[in-house]
């Protein structure tokens, strides 16, 4: 049975995280739940990918190519 640490840490039985899909390094959520806890997996905000390609082409490389879509 998993106990809460010193460090308010719990430790997590593998077979639970493996049936619900989740591994190290996975954000979850924990929420109060009529007197117990919920875990679920953490949505991943949208705008985290904003700016990933950021540099991967050269300035006016795009608008250069949205010119021949207009011939």
């Amino acid at each position: 049975m998993p106990r809460i640490s010193s460090k308010n840490q719990v430790t997590l039985p593998v077979a639970v995280l493996e049936a619900v899909g989740l591994k190290a390094g996975d954000e979850v959520v924990i929420e109060p739940d009529d007197g117990g806890i919920v875990v679920r997996r953490r949505a991943r905000d949208p705008r985290a990918g904003f700016g990933v390609f950021e540099g991967l082409y050269p300035p006016g490389y795009l608008e250069d190519l949205r010119k021949d879509w207009r011939r």
